[in-house]
Protein backbone atom coordinates (compact mmCIF):
# COMPACT_ATOMS: atom_id res chain seq x y z
CA UNK A 1 0.00 0.00 0.00
CA UNK A 2 1.52 3.18 -1.16
CA UNK A 3 0.56 6.53 1.05
CA UNK A 4 -1.50 8.67 -1.14
CA UNK A 5 0.24 12.40 -2.25
CA UNK A 6 0.27 15.14 -4.81
CA UNK A 7 2.57 14.34 -7.44
CA UNK A 8 4.52 16.30 -10.02
CA UNK A 9 3.01 16.59 -13.21
CA UNK A 10 4.10 14.07 -15.54
CA UNK A 11 5.90 16.53 -17.97
CA UNK A 12 8.01 18.23 -14.96
CA UNK A 13 8.62 14.65 -13.55
CA UNK A 14 10.11 13.62 -17.13
CA UNK A 15 12.15 16.61 -16.98
CA UNK A 16 13.88 16.37 -13.82
CA UNK A 17 14.58 12.49 -14.78
CA UNK A 18 15.76 13.93 -18.28
CA UNK A 19 17.98 15.82 -16.73
CA UNK A 20 19.21 13.90 -14.13
CA UNK A 21 17.36 15.43 -10.91
CA UNK A 22 16.27 12.32 -9.69
CA UNK A 23 17.84 9.38 -9.75
CA UNK A 24 15.36 6.74 -8.97
CA UNK A 25 17.04 5.74 -5.71
CA UNK A 26 15.83 5.16 -2.52
CA UNK A 27 17.01 7.08 0.39
CA UNK A 28 18.42 3.98 1.79
CA UNK A 29 21.14 3.64 -0.70
CA UNK A 30 22.82 6.51 1.44
CA UNK A 31 23.46 3.89 4.41
CA UNK A 32 24.55 1.59 2.00
CA UNK A 33 27.28 3.76 0.04
CA UNK A 34 30.11 2.87 2.59
CA UNK A 35 28.56 0.09 4.37
CA UNK A 36 31.85 -2.00 4.25
CA UNK A 37 33.60 0.99 5.56
CA UNK A 38 34.42 1.03 9.80
CA UNK A 39 35.46 4.62 9.37
CA UNK A 40 33.08 6.56 12.22
CA UNK A 41 29.67 7.86 10.65
CA UNK A 42 28.50 9.32 13.67
CA UNK A 43 29.64 10.48 17.12
CA UNK A 44 26.88 11.07 20.11
CA UNK A 45 27.88 11.18 24.12
CA UNK A 46 27.14 7.39 24.33
CA UNK A 47 28.79 5.93 20.89
CA UNK A 48 30.37 6.13 17.80
CA UNK A 49 28.66 4.41 15.47
CA UNK A 50 30.70 3.51 11.79
CA UNK A 51 29.52 3.02 8.62
CA UNK A 52 29.21 -0.49 8.68
CA UNK A 53 27.51 -0.42 11.87
CA UNK A 54 25.13 2.09 11.07
CA UNK A 55 24.03 -0.53 7.88
CA UNK A 56 24.17 -3.52 9.94
CA UNK A 57 22.11 -2.21 12.88
CA UNK A 58 19.36 -0.77 10.69
CA UNK A 59 19.56 -3.72 8.41
CA UNK A 60 18.70 -5.63 11.75
CA UNK A 61 15.99 -3.30 13.32
CA UNK A 62 14.08 -3.67 10.44
CA UNK A 63 13.82 -7.52 10.10
CA UNK A 64 12.81 -7.72 13.59
CA UNK A 65 9.78 -5.06 13.44
CA UNK A 66 9.47 -6.68 9.79
CA UNK A 67 8.92 -10.46 11.82
CA UNK A 68 6.62 -7.97 14.46
CA UNK A 69 4.13 -7.25 11.61
CA UNK A 70 5.16 -3.84 10.98
CA UNK A 71 4.64 -3.50 6.90
CA UNK A 72 5.46 -1.38 3.41
CA UNK A 73 2.85 1.54 3.62
CA UNK A 74 2.75 1.89 7.24
CA UNK A 75 3.07 5.01 8.80
CA UNK A 76 5.56 5.74 12.66
CA UNK A 77 5.19 8.85 14.56
CA UNK A 78 8.96 9.12 15.66
CA UNK A 79 10.36 11.15 18.71
CA UNK A 80 13.67 10.94 19.37
CA UNK A 81 16.73 13.37 20.63
CA UNK A 82 20.19 13.92 19.36
CA UNK A 83 20.92 10.14 19.48
CA UNK A 84 22.67 7.70 16.99
CA UNK A 85 19.31 5.97 17.31
CA UNK A 86 17.58 8.70 15.57
CA UNK A 87 19.67 7.71 11.82
CA UNK A 88 19.35 3.93 12.66
CA UNK A 89 15.61 4.16 13.24
CA UNK A 90 15.68 6.62 10.28
CA UNK A 91 16.55 4.34 8.05
CA UNK A 92 15.72 1.21 9.34
CA UNK A 93 11.80 2.47 8.75
CA UNK A 94 12.85 3.30 5.10
CA UNK A 95 14.09 0.06 4.72
CA UNK A 96 10.70 -1.27 5.24
CA UNK A 97 8.90 0.86 3.39
CA UNK A 98 7.43 2.64 6.38
CA UNK A 99 6.65 6.44 6.29
CA UNK A 100 7.92 8.38 9.65
CA UNK A 101 7.25 11.41 11.05
CA UNK A 102 9.76 12.80 13.01
CA UNK A 103 8.76 14.78 16.08
CA UNK A 104 11.06 17.24 17.30
CA UNK A 105 12.07 16.59 21.00
CA UNK A 106 10.20 19.44 22.25
CA UNK A 107 7.10 18.76 21.10
CA UNK A 108 4.70 17.87 23.54
CA UNK A 109 1.07 16.06 23.84
CA UNK A 110 -0.73 18.71 21.43
CA UNK A 111 1.77 18.37 18.69
CA UNK A 112 2.30 14.19 19.10
CA UNK A 113 -1.70 14.48 18.79
CA UNK A 114 -1.63 16.31 15.79
CA UNK A 115 0.67 14.19 14.14
CA UNK A 116 -1.20 10.70 14.89
CA UNK A 117 -4.41 12.26 14.01
CA UNK A 118 -2.81 12.68 10.45
CA UNK A 119 -1.00 9.70 9.70
CA UNK A 120 -2.72 7.06 12.08
CA UNK A 121 0.50 5.49 13.19
CA UNK A 122 1.11 1.40 13.18
CA UNK A 123 3.88 1.98 14.96
CA UNK A 124 5.15 4.54 17.94
CA UNK A 125 8.80 5.10 18.62
CA UNK A 126 10.09 7.38 21.45
CA UNK A 127 12.32 7.99 24.16
CA UNK A 128 11.19 6.98 28.01
CA UNK A 129 13.08 9.75 29.12
CA UNK A 130 11.25 12.34 27.59
CA UNK A 131 8.68 13.82 29.76
CA UNK A 132 5.43 13.05 27.89
CA UNK A 133 6.39 9.01 28.19
CA UNK A 134 8.31 8.49 31.48
CA UNK A 135 4.43 6.64 32.31
CA UNK A 136 1.78 4.95 29.85
CA UNK A 137 -0.73 7.72 30.13
CA UNK A 138 -0.45 9.66 26.79
CA UNK A 139 0.34 6.11 25.28
CA UNK A 140 -3.03 4.67 26.60
CA UNK A 141 -4.79 7.99 24.82
CA UNK A 142 -3.28 7.46 21.82
CA UNK A 143 -4.04 3.89 21.47
CA UNK A 144 -7.38 4.51 22.31
CA UNK A 145 -7.60 7.15 19.94
CA UNK A 146 -5.96 5.28 16.84
CA UNK A 147 -6.53 1.58 17.11
CA UNK A 148 -4.03 1.17 14.50
CA UNK A 149 -1.13 2.36 16.62
CA UNK A 150 -0.72 -2.09 17.24
CA UNK A 151 3.74 -1.63 18.37
CA UNK A 152 5.48 0.53 20.41
CA UNK A 153 9.43 0.45 20.77
CA UNK A 154 11.27 2.54 23.37
CA UNK A 155 14.74 4.16 23.97
CA UNK A 156 15.73 3.97 27.43
CA UNK A 157 13.00 1.56 28.35
CA UNK A 158 11.39 0.77 31.61
CA UNK A 159 11.64 -2.40 33.39
CA UNK A 160 11.18 -5.56 31.33
CA UNK A 161 10.42 -3.56 28.09
CA UNK A 162 12.65 -4.56 25.02
CA UNK A 163 14.02 -1.36 23.96
CA UNK A 164 15.54 0.06 20.74
CA UNK A 165 19.48 -1.21 21.71
CA UNK A 166 18.00 -4.86 22.40
CA UNK A 167 16.46 -5.29 18.61
CA UNK A 168 18.99 -3.48 16.31
CA UNK A 169 22.38 -5.09 18.22
CA UNK A 170 19.86 -8.61 17.59
CA UNK A 171 21.30 -10.81 14.63
CA UNK A 172 19.29 -11.70 12.32
CA UNK A 173 19.26 -13.52 9.09
CA UNK A 174 20.10 -11.74 5.90
CA UNK A 175 17.63 -9.26 5.78
CA UNK A 176 16.14 -8.15 1.98
CA UNK A 177 14.33 -4.54 1.87
CA UNK A 178 11.20 -2.93 1.10
CA UNK A 179 11.44 0.42 0.12
CA UNK A 180 8.85 2.24 -1.16
CA UNK A 181 9.32 3.32 -4.87
CA UNK A 182 11.48 6.28 -5.10
CA UNK A 183 8.60 8.67 -6.42
CA UNK A 184 6.38 7.87 -3.54
CA UNK A 185 6.57 9.20 0.19
CA UNK A 186 9.83 8.26 1.80
CA UNK A 187 8.85 10.66 5.08
CA UNK A 188 6.90 13.23 6.30
CA UNK A 189 8.38 16.12 7.34
CA UNK A 190 6.92 19.38 9.61
CA UNK A 191 5.95 22.35 8.32
CA UNK A 192 6.51 25.87 10.41
CA UNK A 193 3.21 26.80 8.76
CA UNK A 194 1.13 29.58 10.47
CA UNK A 195 -2.63 27.44 10.86
CA UNK A 196 -3.71 26.09 13.98
CA UNK A 197 -3.21 22.33 12.81
CA UNK A 198 0.98 21.34 12.48
CA UNK A 199 0.48 20.14 8.44
CA UNK A 200 2.81 17.34 6.80
CA UNK A 201 5.05 17.73 4.12
CA UNK A 202 5.79 14.15 2.05
CA UNK A 203 8.58 14.33 0.92
CA UNK A 204 9.92 11.27 -2.00
CA UNK A 205 13.15 9.52 -2.22
CA UNK A 206 13.09 11.27 -5.39
CA UNK A 207 12.93 15.01 -4.34
CA UNK A 208 15.01 14.68 -0.53
CA UNK A 209 17.93 12.66 -2.54
CA UNK A 210 18.57 15.46 -5.08
CA UNK A 211 18.20 18.13 -2.79
CA UNK A 212 21.01 16.32 -0.80
CA UNK A 213 23.32 15.74 -3.28
CA UNK A 214 22.75 19.39 -4.72
CA UNK A 215 23.75 20.66 -1.27
CA UNK A 216 27.04 18.19 -1.28
CA UNK A 217 28.09 19.38 -4.09
CA UNK A 218 27.85 23.20 -3.99
CA UNK A 219 28.49 23.27 0.12
CA UNK A 220 31.52 20.64 -0.87
CA UNK A 221 31.10 18.00 1.27
CA UNK A 222 33.62 15.57 0.92
CA UNK A 223 34.70 12.19 3.31
CA UNK A 224 37.08 14.76 4.69
CA UNK A 225 34.23 17.10 6.33
CA UNK A 226 33.71 16.79 10.04
CA UNK A 227 30.10 17.96 11.35
CA UNK A 228 28.23 19.08 14.25
CA UNK A 229 25.08 18.41 14.63
CA UNK A 230 24.11 21.44 17.07
CA UNK A 231 20.20 22.07 16.35
CA UNK A 232 17.55 19.65 16.80
CA UNK A 233 18.43 15.95 14.45
CA UNK A 234 14.75 15.87 13.11
CA UNK A 235 14.84 19.64 11.50
CA UNK A 236 14.96 19.96 8.18
CA UNK A 237 18.23 22.07 7.61
CA UNK A 238 20.37 19.78 9.83
CA UNK A 239 19.28 16.79 8.12
CA UNK A 240 19.36 17.68 4.30
CA UNK A 241 21.02 21.12 3.80
CA UNK A 242 23.30 19.17 3.40
CA UNK A 243 23.15 18.05 7.02
CA UNK A 244 24.08 14.57 8.33
CA UNK A 245 22.29 13.24 5.29
CA UNK A 246 24.97 14.90 3.45
CA UNK A 247 28.13 13.91 5.49
CA UNK A 248 26.76 10.14 5.32
CA UNK A 249 26.35 10.72 1.61
CA UNK A 250 29.84 11.95 1.35
CA UNK A 251 31.69 9.74 3.66
CA UNK A 252 32.51 12.06 6.50
CA UNK A 253 32.07 11.97 10.39
CA UNK A 254 29.09 13.72 12.44
CA UNK A 255 29.02 14.53 15.82
CA UNK A 256 25.65 15.17 17.69
CA UNK A 257 25.78 17.64 20.23
CA UNK A 258 22.70 17.84 22.79
CA UNK A 259 21.91 21.83 22.09
CA UNK A 260 23.73 24.58 20.25
CA UNK A 261 25.48 26.13 23.78
CA UNK A 262 28.80 27.29 23.77
CA UNK A 263 29.47 25.41 26.88
CA UNK A 264 28.60 22.11 25.00
CA UNK A 265 29.76 22.92 21.60
CA UNK A 266 33.34 24.23 21.76
CA UNK A 267 35.03 21.46 23.39
CA UNK A 268 33.16 19.27 20.92
CA UNK A 269 34.84 21.30 18.20
CA UNK A 270 37.94 21.14 19.35
CA UNK A 271 37.94 17.64 20.63
CA UNK A 272 36.81 15.85 17.02
CA UNK A 273 38.17 19.14 14.89
CA UNK A 274 35.32 19.53 13.69
CA UNK A 275 35.00 22.04 10.12
CA UNK A 276 31.65 23.05 9.53
CA UNK A 277 28.32 23.64 11.47
CA UNK A 278 24.68 25.13 11.06
CA UNK A 279 23.65 27.41 13.58
CA UNK A 280 20.44 29.64 14.03
CA UNK A 281 21.53 33.50 14.30
CA UNK A 282 20.45 33.35 18.29
CA UNK A 283 22.93 30.67 18.81
CA UNK A 284 25.54 32.81 16.57
CA UNK A 285 25.30 35.65 19.29
CA UNK A 286 25.69 33.46 21.97
CA UNK A 287 28.83 31.85 20.58
CA UNK A 288 30.81 35.33 19.76
CA UNK A 289 29.34 36.76 23.35
CA UNK A 290 31.19 33.32 24.70
CA UNK A 291 34.37 33.85 22.52
CA UNK A 292 34.40 37.66 24.10
CA UNK A 293 34.45 36.17 27.39
CA UNK A 294 36.37 33.64 27.48
CA UNK A 295 39.00 34.15 24.93
CA UNK A 296 38.31 30.43 24.00
CA UNK A 297 38.74 30.94 19.83
CA UNK A 298 41.23 28.66 20.11
CA UNK A 299 38.39 25.74 20.62
CA UNK A 300 37.11 27.23 17.22
CA UNK A 301 40.25 27.33 14.71
CA UNK A 302 39.39 24.06 12.91
CA UNK A 303 35.93 25.71 11.86
CA UNK A 304 36.19 26.31 8.20
CA UNK A 305 32.44 27.05 7.18
CA UNK A 306 29.69 27.89 9.27
CA UNK A 307 26.47 27.84 7.91
CA UNK A 308 23.68 30.47 9.55
CA UNK A 309 19.61 30.08 8.15
CA UNK A 310 16.45 29.39 10.16
CA UNK A 311 16.04 32.96 10.34
CA UNK A 312 17.14 36.55 9.25
CA UNK A 313 20.51 37.21 9.65
CA UNK A 314 21.09 40.83 10.45
CA UNK A 315 23.99 42.51 8.35
CA UNK A 316 26.39 43.72 10.88
CA UNK A 317 26.08 40.15 12.64
CA UNK A 318 27.06 38.30 9.64
CA UNK A 319 30.23 40.92 9.53
CA UNK A 320 31.41 39.48 12.94
CA UNK A 321 31.56 35.92 11.79
CA UNK A 322 34.67 35.72 9.58
CA UNK A 323 36.34 38.70 11.46
CA UNK A 324 35.83 37.06 15.06
CA UNK A 325 35.49 33.07 14.24
CA UNK A 326 37.79 33.01 11.42
CA UNK A 327 36.29 30.82 9.05
CA UNK A 328 33.70 31.42 6.11
CA UNK A 329 29.99 32.54 6.56
CA UNK A 330 27.36 30.41 4.49
CA UNK A 331 23.92 31.88 4.62
CA UNK A 332 21.33 29.64 4.05
CA UNK A 333 17.06 30.03 3.22
CA UNK A 334 15.12 26.77 3.10
CA UNK A 335 11.93 25.15 4.19
CA UNK A 336 10.82 21.74 4.94
CA UNK A 337 8.66 21.94 1.94
CA UNK A 338 11.61 22.03 -0.61
CA UNK A 339 13.50 25.17 -1.82
CA UNK A 340 16.71 25.40 -0.47
CA UNK A 341 19.06 28.56 -1.26
CA UNK A 342 22.78 29.14 -0.37
CA UNK A 343 25.14 31.82 -0.91
CA UNK A 344 28.32 30.18 -2.46
CA UNK A 345 31.46 29.45 -1.16
CA UNK A 346 33.06 31.82 -3.82
CA UNK A 347 30.87 34.69 -4.02
CA UNK A 348 31.62 38.02 -2.77
CA UNK A 349 32.04 38.92 0.88
CA UNK A 350 29.03 41.94 0.12
CA UNK A 351 27.04 38.71 -1.54
CA UNK A 352 27.89 36.47 1.53
CA UNK A 353 26.92 39.02 4.09
CA UNK A 354 23.86 40.84 2.61
CA UNK A 355 21.98 38.25 0.63
CA UNK A 356 20.44 34.54 1.31
CA UNK A 357 21.47 32.97 -1.45
CA UNK A 358 20.30 31.31 -4.74
CA UNK A 359 18.48 28.12 -5.19
CA UNK A 360 19.96 24.60 -5.65
CA UNK A 361 19.14 23.92 -9.37
CA UNK A 362 19.02 25.82 -12.43
CA UNK A 363 15.03 24.28 -12.19
CA UNK A 364 14.24 25.93 -9.23
CA UNK A 365 11.45 28.52 -10.71
CA UNK A 366 11.57 31.35 -8.18
CA UNK A 367 9.58 34.46 -9.02
CA UNK A 368 8.06 37.43 -6.90
CA UNK A 369 4.21 37.84 -6.64
CA UNK A 370 1.73 40.87 -5.47
CA UNK A 371 -1.04 41.09 -3.75
CA UNK A 372 -2.75 39.66 -6.58
CA UNK A 373 -0.19 37.29 -7.88
CA UNK A 374 1.11 39.16 -10.78
CA UNK A 375 5.04 39.04 -11.28
CA UNK A 376 7.14 41.84 -9.62
CA UNK A 377 10.09 43.52 -11.26
CA UNK A 378 14.03 42.70 -10.01
CA UNK A 379 14.91 44.38 -6.03
CA UNK A 380 10.73 44.80 -5.89
CA UNK A 381 9.70 43.06 -2.12
CA UNK A 382 6.59 40.31 -2.99
CA UNK A 383 5.41 36.97 -2.24
CA UNK A 384 8.23 34.11 -2.77
CA UNK A 385 6.30 31.72 -5.45
CA UNK A 386 8.43 28.29 -6.50
CA UNK A 387 8.12 25.33 -8.10
CA UNK A 388 11.03 22.46 -8.97
CA UNK A 389 12.45 19.26 -8.39
CA UNK A 390 12.25 19.05 -4.74
CA UNK A 391 9.52 21.35 -4.08
CA UNK A 392 6.73 19.61 -2.86
CA UNK A 393 3.22 19.38 -4.43
CA UNK A 394 0.88 19.61 -1.59
CA UNK A 395 0.50 19.31 1.99
CA UNK A 396 -0.62 15.41 3.67
CA UNK A 397 -4.55 15.33 3.35
CA UNK A 398 -5.09 19.06 3.37
CA UNK A 399 -6.98 19.98 0.13
CA UNK A 400 -8.27 23.54 1.40
CA UNK A 401 -4.93 24.20 2.95
CA UNK A 402 -3.56 23.48 -0.65
CA UNK A 403 -6.07 25.63 -2.72
CA UNK A 404 -5.58 28.70 -0.97
CA UNK A 405 -1.21 28.54 -1.15
CA UNK A 406 -0.80 26.74 -4.73
CA UNK A 407 -1.95 28.43 -7.76
CA UNK A 408 -3.00 26.74 -11.01
CA UNK A 409 0.43 26.67 -12.42
CA UNK A 410 1.16 24.36 -8.97
CA UNK A 411 3.77 27.49 -7.99
CA UNK A 412 4.08 27.36 -3.96
CA UNK A 413 3.61 30.57 -1.98
CA UNK A 414 5.46 30.38 1.33
CA UNK A 415 4.52 33.23 2.56
CA UNK A 416 8.02 34.82 2.49
CA UNK A 417 8.28 38.12 1.26
CA UNK A 418 11.31 38.32 -0.50
CA UNK A 419 12.88 40.83 -3.04
CA UNK A 420 15.63 38.66 -6.02
CA UNK A 421 17.85 40.77 -7.81
CA UNK A 422 19.62 40.54 -11.67
CA UNK A 423 21.42 37.72 -10.46
CA UNK A 424 19.19 35.56 -8.88
CA UNK A 425 20.22 36.02 -5.26
CA UNK A 426 17.35 36.45 -2.73
CA UNK A 427 17.10 38.54 0.27
CA UNK A 428 14.83 37.74 2.82
CA UNK A 429 12.37 41.00 3.39
CA UNK A 430 9.93 39.05 6.33
CA UNK A 431 6.72 37.05 6.57
CA UNK A 432 3.54 37.34 5.17
CA UNK A 433 2.18 34.67 7.07
CA UNK A 434 0.75 34.89 10.67
CA UNK A 435 3.85 33.35 12.19
CA UNK A 436 6.33 33.74 14.60
CA UNK A 437 10.12 32.71 13.75
CA UNK A 438 11.41 32.67 17.64
CA UNK A 439 15.20 32.48 16.87
CA UNK A 440 14.10 29.63 14.18
CA UNK A 441 11.52 27.73 15.72
CA UNK A 442 8.28 29.00 14.19
CA UNK A 443 5.15 29.32 16.02
CA UNK A 444 1.76 29.42 14.50
CA UNK A 445 -0.49 32.34 15.42
CA UNK A 446 -3.96 30.48 15.24
CA UNK A 447 -2.26 27.63 17.15
CA UNK A 448 -1.51 29.36 20.59
CA UNK A 449 -4.58 31.27 20.00
CA UNK A 450 -7.12 28.85 19.63
CA UNK A 451 -5.37 27.28 23.29
CA UNK A 452 -5.71 30.46 24.79
CA UNK A 453 -9.13 31.15 23.78
CA UNK A 454 -10.20 27.39 25.60
CA UNK A 455 -9.79 29.33 29.06
CA UNK A 456 -13.06 30.14 30.82
CA UNK A 457 -11.96 33.66 31.33
CA UNK A 458 -10.88 34.62 27.80
CA UNK A 459 -13.09 36.42 25.32
CA UNK A 460 -10.31 36.86 22.54
CA UNK A 461 -6.66 36.51 22.31
CA UNK A 462 -4.45 37.40 19.49
CA UNK A 463 -0.75 36.68 19.31
CA UNK A 464 1.90 38.70 17.53
CA UNK A 465 5.37 39.11 17.21
CA UNK A 466 7.39 41.78 18.97
CA UNK A 467 11.34 42.40 17.68
CA UNK A 468 14.13 40.52 19.77
CA UNK A 469 17.45 41.35 19.14
CA UNK A 470 18.95 38.19 20.27
CA UNK A 471 15.84 35.81 18.94
CA UNK A 472 14.90 38.43 15.89
CA UNK A 473 11.14 37.57 17.06
CA UNK A 474 9.77 37.00 20.21
CA UNK A 475 5.32 36.80 20.56
CA UNK A 476 3.45 38.58 22.44
CA UNK A 477 -0.55 37.87 23.45
CA UNK A 478 -2.99 40.45 23.61
CA UNK A 479 -5.74 39.00 25.94
CA UNK A 480 -9.29 40.02 26.26
CA UNK A 481 -10.77 38.40 30.01
CA UNK A 482 -14.24 38.22 31.33
CA UNK A 483 -12.27 38.87 34.41
CA UNK A 484 -8.59 39.64 35.77
CA UNK A 485 -6.77 36.52 34.99
CA UNK A 486 -2.77 36.55 35.35
CA UNK A 487 -0.15 36.02 32.97
CA UNK A 488 1.07 32.85 35.24
CA UNK A 489 -2.22 31.39 35.22
CA UNK A 490 -2.30 31.78 31.22
CA UNK A 491 0.84 29.81 30.78
CA UNK A 492 0.26 26.48 33.21
CA UNK A 493 -3.14 26.35 31.09
CA UNK A 494 -1.23 26.50 27.76
CA UNK A 495 1.16 24.00 29.45
CA UNK A 496 -1.66 21.52 30.88
CA UNK A 497 -2.61 21.36 26.61
CA UNK A 498 0.25 19.78 26.13
CA UNK A 499 2.46 22.99 23.36
CA UNK A 500 6.21 22.79 23.28
CA UNK A 501 7.94 25.61 25.49
CA UNK A 502 9.01 27.78 22.89
CA UNK A 503 5.60 28.33 21.77
CA UNK A 504 4.60 30.26 25.01
CA UNK A 505 4.13 33.75 24.49
CA UNK A 506 6.99 35.59 26.10
CA UNK A 507 4.63 38.86 27.03
CA UNK A 508 0.63 39.27 27.94
CA UNK A 509 -0.87 42.43 27.22
CA UNK A 510 -4.28 42.60 28.54
CA UNK A 511 -6.99 44.99 27.06
CA UNK A 512 -10.86 46.08 27.02
CA UNK A 513 -10.88 45.09 23.19
CA UNK A 514 -8.73 43.91 20.25
CA UNK A 515 -8.77 46.55 16.97
CA UNK A 516 -10.32 45.42 14.28
CA UNK A 517 -9.55 46.23 10.26
CA UNK A 518 -12.37 47.63 8.30
CA UNK A 519 -13.49 43.59 7.37
CA UNK A 520 -12.98 42.73 11.02
CA UNK A 521 -10.24 40.74 11.33
CA UNK A 522 -8.32 41.69 14.03
CA UNK A 523 -5.74 44.62 13.10
CA UNK A 524 -2.31 42.76 13.90
CA UNK A 525 -0.37 45.50 12.08
CA UNK A 526 -1.53 47.74 14.28
CA UNK A 527 -1.09 45.79 17.76
CA UNK A 528 2.52 45.23 16.19
CA UNK A 529 2.96 49.12 16.24
CA UNK A 530 1.94 49.43 19.41
CA UNK A 531 4.39 47.20 20.26
CA UNK A 532 7.18 48.80 18.83
CA UNK A 533 6.31 52.31 20.13
CA UNK A 534 6.02 50.98 23.71
CA UNK A 535 9.42 49.11 23.70
CA UNK A 536 10.90 52.81 22.17
CA UNK A 537 8.84 54.82 25.11
CA UNK A 538 10.48 52.26 27.24
CA UNK A 539 13.76 51.82 26.03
Amino acid sequence: MSISFTPWPAELAARYREKGYWLDKPLTEISDRHRDSDRPAIIDPVQTLSYRQLALYSDQLAAQLQKRGVMPGDTALVQLGNGCEFYIVFFALLKLGVAPVNALFSHQRSELNAYAAQIKPQLLIADRQHPVFTDNRFVDELSAHYPELQHQLWHNPLENESGLLSLYTQKTEEFAPTPSAADKVAFFQLSGGSTGTPKLIPRTHNDYYYSIIGSVDICRFTENTRYLCALPIAHNYPMSSPGILGVLYSGGLSVLAPDPSPTTCFSLIANHLINVTALVPPAVSLWLQSMQEWNCAHQLSSLRLLQVGGAKLSESLAARIPAEIGCQLQQVFGMAEGLVNYTRLDDDLQTILTTQGCPISPDDEVWVADEEGHPLPVNTTGRLMTRGPYTFRGYYNSPEHNAACFDQQGFYCSGDLISIDERGYITVQGREKDQINRGGEKIAAEEIENLLQRHPDIIHAALVSMSDELLGEKSCAYIVAKQAVKAVQLRRHLRDQGIAEFKLPDRFVFTDALPLTPVGKVDKKLLRQQLSEDNKKNA
